[in-house]
């Protein structure tokens, strides 16, 4: 055992840090927790070099301390036999911005960093340190706010008959109420084909393309372009408790779709190539449904706070705990002036734990926030790659 891990476990007795977070829950089992979640070691290991600018990731780390001063402020998190409430997280992030806005080489902040606090390493899904990295954006997509020929495809806001409790796992249930009994809510395809919500007053906006529509329930937020020139931001607010599917996964398991046909853009290009009705009934493998809501401005995470272009991660808020301060390596695409990968280049940069996803469950797999535009659009619908994910806790 190193002399950090030594130090690092000597620490139980004070009251440090951490537990979990992630982009939109679902129920399926999870991996087995590792005995040791987060390994300590050497701090010198990743070499905390950071291709971005100072200004992002301060921003980044303000709303993280945003979330700890409010609707986080009585969180505790677990980390293996340890409970560590909101106020060591947020001592952590005080001390690193200090370093990151001192003036003083970059060298010396290294060094600081080094010394100042300990490196947990995530375990990944075999316990390796590898994890996958996927990536998530902000689309746009063309609507209105009246229903017409043309933009008739509804977001639809929170249903007022949903009805939340926690079960015994202490997970948020979703249900509605038929008779007095609990019953599950409302599937995709009931949604979206049988209509059960139309005629409600339900709908928030409406746009074009349902393929579009379908990316927007995946990304989880987005922009609304209006004929007018507006444009209006839509933000996950709630959704029908069913468990996510990967649709072209489905496809593929299903000789449907060649194994080219997975990635995003390829898997978009066949879906716009079906019929309404063959989209529908592709579409509702995935029985989960998003409801959305307006912000202001940027698309807001699992926090209630906004999540930052290319600093945000969504991770699964049974293993990683949310608001902390992380540091990922793995590699990034290029493009040429078409979006087009021509080759990939080995990147690291440090993260907030921000947000959560259907898709993002268990210990190895981590979405980064990409942003908006066509850049973020073909950023996250390329970025699949492996890497490593830690985390840093004041000493």
């Amino acid at each position: 055992m190193t002399h950090l891990k030594i130090v690092f476990f000597l620490m139980l007795t004070m009251v440090l840090v951490f537990a979990g977070c992630a982009r939109r829950a679902t129920y399926e089992p999870k991996a087995p927790l590792p005995d040791d979640p987060l390994a300590a070691m050497e701090t010198s290991g990743p070499g905390f070099i950071d291709d971005l600018d100072k200004e992002t990731l301060v921003l980044a780390i303000e709303r993280s301390l945003r979330y700890y001063d409010g609707r986080g402020r009585n969180r505790t998190f677990n980390l293996a036999d340890r409970s560590v409430g909101a106020k060591e997280m947020k001592d952590t992030l005080v001390a690193f911005r200090e370093i990151v806005q001192s003036d003083v080489s970059m060298e010396q902040k290294k060094k600081r960093i080094e010394e100042e606090f300990i490196m947990l390493k995530a375990p990944g899904e075999n316990g390796d340190g590898s994890i996958l990295f996927t990536g998530y954006y902000e689309p746009l997509l063309e609507g209105s706010l009246t229903r017409t020929e043309k933009y008739r495809y509804p977001l639809y806001r929170p249903p007022t008959d949903i009805v939340m409790e926690k079960g015994s796992n202490n997970k948020m249930k979703i249900s509605r109420s038929v008779n007095g009994k609990k019953v599950p809510y409302y599937t995709r395809r009931e949604i979206d084909v049988d209509g059960v919500l139309r005629g409600k007053g339900l709908e928030l906006v409406w746009v074009s393309d349902p393929v579009e529509l379908n990316t927007l329930h995946t990304q989880g937020s987005g922009k609304i372009k209006l004929e007018d020139g507006r444009i209006l931001t839509v933000s996950y607010a709630q959704n029908n408790g069913r468990p996510f599917s990967s649709v072209a996964h489905s496809m593929l398991s299903k000789n449907r779709i060649d194994k080219r046909d997975t990635t995003y853009r390829n898997f978009k290009v066949w879906l716009k190539g079906k019929s309404e009705q063959e989209l529908y009934e592709i579409l509702g493998v995935n029985e989960r449904y998003i409801f959305f809501r307006f912000v202001d401005h940027e698309p807001v995470g699992s926090m209630g706070e906004p999540v930052t272009p290319a600093r945000s991660i969504a991770t699964d808020p049974d293993y990683y705990p949310q608001g902390a301060l992380g540091f990922i390596r793995l590699r990034k695409p290029v493009f040429d002036d078409q979006y087009n990968v021509i080759r990939r280049v080995n990147f690291s940069r440090f993260v907030l734990n921000q947000d959560k996803g259907s898709a993002i469950q268990g210990p190895g797999r981590v979405d980064l926030f990409c942003g908006f535009g066509p850049e973020a659009q073909a950023t996250a619908g390329s970025l699949k790659e492996k890497g490593e994910l830690y985390f840093l806790l004041r000493k």
